[in-house]
């Protein structure tokens, strides 16, 4: 559905964008989307650029991020502004996010959107997805999710999962800050009282239980350490969008079968960069994109003791299609109201 022109712009903030983007409507839309053969080549999504702002202190930043598509069925332009300002922290948040969205027809703006809750909620999606598509095979279904951090991303990504593998009956959350684990265990505990949700003393424990393993830190050295992952394990790793930081070591990827969301990870994940480097992973080892999984052009688990690895780093291109869900849904209940 292409909104009309003549509607008027409109504003999504944090809670109503949270409340049109259900994980049950968001994580098949991003699969339909990534997986159609048109869109896939039409949808233009230059590098994103920075601008230092040394001004606002030290490593302050402004990240512009644009994507567009021509296609009837995705006739959208969105640039997403990104700000980084670490010198906030702990008073506020260090990244605010904002999304323009842009009838590629016209150029007429239609809706500013909450871009800090969208990133939230795509990127939970975008792991969701990749674990559905590369579990999906798997005999026996998953039954315990592992989480390693609990930030901002963390709760999105457990209901993420837990919306695309409702197998999932058991939730093991390892943090640092120990405080912030244990917020974690009791939000998830009163939104879902029959599922079984603990804190674990070490990420090594979480590990060796876990059919799935979601990692969300900003580590420099690695948590998951590969030889405790389980056969048919999947690991999932969201953190690390520099070549400094690193989730995992050498070994889950020597174990695992290698997936990536778009290219831009082989550049910027610091464990597959530092892999290439230390000659433990080759471009051709990698065996596809998200992008290759949801048209089915690449085979995704082969085994069921295989071991699949997905890294995402984020790209404009699931902002774009998530945010035409958010104002196509907006829009539409507006009519029907």
């Amino acid at each position: 559905m292409a909104a009309e022109p003549s509607h008027p712009f409109v504003y999504i903030d944090a809670a109503a964008l949270h409340s049109l983007l259900p994980f049950t409507s968001l994580i098949p839309h991003l699969r339909a989307g990534l997986a159609h053969p048109d869109l896939s080549t039409c949808i233009q999504c230059p590098q994103r650029v920075s601008f230092p702002l040394p001004t606002a202190g030290p490593s302050a930043a402004l990240l512009l991020m644009p994507s567009w598509c021509a296609h009837p069925s995705l006739p959208y332009l969105a640039l997403k502004a990104v700000t980084s300002f670490p010198s906030n922290a702990p008073r506020l948040p260090s990244v605010h996010a904002a999304v323009s969205l842009f009838s590629a027809a016209t150029g007429v703006p239609l809706a500013s959107i909450d871009g800090t809750a969208l990133t939230l909620r795509r990127t939970a999606a975008v792991s969701a997805l990749a674990a559905s598509l590369l579990l999906a095979s798997r005999s026996r279904p998953p039954e315990v999710l592992a989480l390693a951090g609990a930030g901002a991303l963390a709760p999105y990504l457990a209901e993420a999962h837990l919306a695309a593998l409702p197998s999932i009956s058991r939730v093991l959350v390892w943090n640092r800050t120990r405080a912030k684990s244990a917020a974690l265990v009791a939000r998830l505990r009163e939104s879902h009282p029959g599922l079984a949700v603990e804190e674990v003393d070490s990420m090594d424990e979480a590990v060796a239980a876990a059919d799935v393993v979601s990692c969300a830190t900003g580590s420099r050295d690695p948590i998951v350490r590969g030889a405790l992952l389980r056969p048919s394990a999947h690991l999932d790793l969201v953190g690390s969008f520099t070549p400094a930081m690193r989730e995992c070591d050498d070994d889950a990827l020597r174990r695992g079968r290698v997936f990536i969301d778009f290219e831009a990870a082989m550049e910027e994940a610091g464990e597959l960069v530092g892999a290439v480097q230390r000659g433990v992973l080759r471009r051709e080892d990698v065996a596809g994109t998200l992008s290759e999984l949801a048209a089915g052009t690449v085979v995704g688990r082969r085994s069921d003791d295989e071991i699949t690895v997905f890294k995402s780093v984020g790209t404009a291109v699931v902002d774009l299609l998530a945010a035409q869900l958010a104002y196509e849904t907006h829009v539409a209940a507006t009519k029907d109201a």
